[in-house]
């Protein structure tokens, strides 16, 4: 039986030149979490199905969930995203430990959806949380942090907008129309798709919803709306503008009410950030408040914001501000030494050893090698510097490093 090479569909091979890209985007998003003091956790893989159920929402939540059962007959899945389990692994320490809680991870998750530009069954993402604290200090933060790992990755100047909301904005809203707590769920979730569905669509879902005419004119006008709306609700989302732009952000930052969020938890503040570049205007990730998250895993409610970036969009920002040749080129220091002399192979992987012990990268020849074709080999694989050490340099107790960029040569003494 022939088998296929190629990886399932919807994920991917990270080759050397991809691992590299994706391990600056890792690192960018690490450096910043921990620049403010966040702690590194992960979780198992697989979850109970229901966790997501419960409030994932109806894709995440729903159809594109990978399920299956276990030999205990319970009914798993792998993650589709981290919210839900973060909250599950702060439940249990939440009464024992001192508040903020601030938590990030970098994890990989799977979806069973279609794949498309930007959107792999198989991905990776940053989850960065704060746990106890209702401040608003918090959600400054949050968007601080998310502002920072764009500035972080080399953004160029209005290459990208931070776009902000309420969902208790939108709760107010819908009060004032009387709109139902049963159709509360349904119409938001319809308002979530504004941007994506054409006017026609988004009337007919929120028909079906219930809603009357007179009610989808109101929400038409504000979600059409760029001015924060003058309501108690606001007040909140008011101070975090303010406060943004005194710290020197105002320029990446604005209101946006079609920002909703798909996500059943969310109950305050929620953001997402955009790409600018005129062939990639989406969305590249969001996040935002969800305060009632932890009561599913049978403790009280406590508060909690956070959001999370994904590695494929991000990559694909980097990719459209010609940013990743940046990446790629970028050179270390890393040292080739040949194996020139068969009968030297022990004292060549003994000097590699020291060299090691020194703290330097080398990569040790496993055939005997002339040196030019040494050199040829270590061009090729971009190597910074070549240690040569032959029969000559055995008798007189040296080795040699040649400078792959400069070719000048220096001279160690080896014991």
């Amino acid at each position: 039986m022939k088998l296929s090479n190629q990886p399932p569909k919807g994920t991917s091979d990270w080759l050397p030149r991809e691992f590299k890209i994706r391990q600056y985007i890792f690192n960018a998003w690490r450096q910043v979490c921990l620049r403010y003091g966040y702690e590194e956790y992960l979780t198992p893989l697989v979850e109970s199905a229901e966790i997501y159920r419960a409030k994932s929402g109806e894709d995440v939540g729903g159809k594109e969930l990978v399920t299956f059962t276990d030999l205990g007959g319970r009914e798993l899945s792998i993650r589709p995203e981290m919210t839900p389990s973060v909250a599950r692994l702060v439940s249990q320490i939440y009464e024992a430990v001192p508040k903020p809680i601030r938590y990030f991870s970098i994890a990989n998750f799977m979806r069973n959806e279609k794949p498309q530009r930007g959107r792999n069954r198989e991905f990776w993402q940053l989850n960065c949380d704060i746990f106890g604290s209702n401040s608003l200090n918090a959600d400054v933060e949050i968007l601080q942090i998310a502002l920072d790992i764009m500035l972080a990755l080399g953004a160029p100047k209005h290459s990208f907008k931070l776009k902000i909301s309420s969902r208790a904005i939108l709760q107010e809203v819908f009060a004032n129309l009387k709109i139902s707590d049963k159709q509360t769920t349904q119409v938001a979730r319809s308002l979530d798709k504004w941007n994506k569905l054409s006017k026609a669509a988004i009337e007919e879902n929120l028909t079906k919803a219930g809603l009357k005419k007179e009610q989808i004119r109101s929400l038409s006008s504000f979600m059409n709306s760029r001015d924060l709306p003058d309501m108690p609700a606001a007040a909140d989302l008011r101070f975090i503008l303010k406060s943004l732009a005194d710290l020197g952000y105002g320029d990446y930052v604005e209101y946006d009410p079609t920002i909703v969020r798909g996500f059943d938890y969310y109950d305050g503040m929620v953001f997402e950030i955009f790409d600018n570049h005129k062939d990639n205007n989406r969305a590249l990730f969001g996040g935002g408040r969800y305060n009632g998250l932890g009561a599913l895993f049978g403790g009280k409610s406590w508060p909690a914001v956070g959001f999370a970036p994904g590695d494929e969009t991000t990559r694909i920002f980097l990719e459209s501000w010609d940013l990743l040749d940046k990446i790629t080129e970028q050179k270390i220091d890393n040292y080739y030494l040949p194996l020139l002399n068969e009968d030297l192979q022990l004292k060549t992987n003994f000097l590699a050893k020291r060299l090691r012990e020194q703290g330097l990268s080398v990569a040790l020849g496993l055939e005997p090698q002339k040196i030019n074709k040494a050199l040829e080999y270590a061009n090729k694989q971009g190597f910074s510097r070549v240690v040569i050490f032959g029969s000559e340099e055995a008798a007189k107790k040296v080795y040699k490093i040649k400078d792959m960029a400069s070719g000048q040569e220096t001279k160690q003494a080896f014991k």
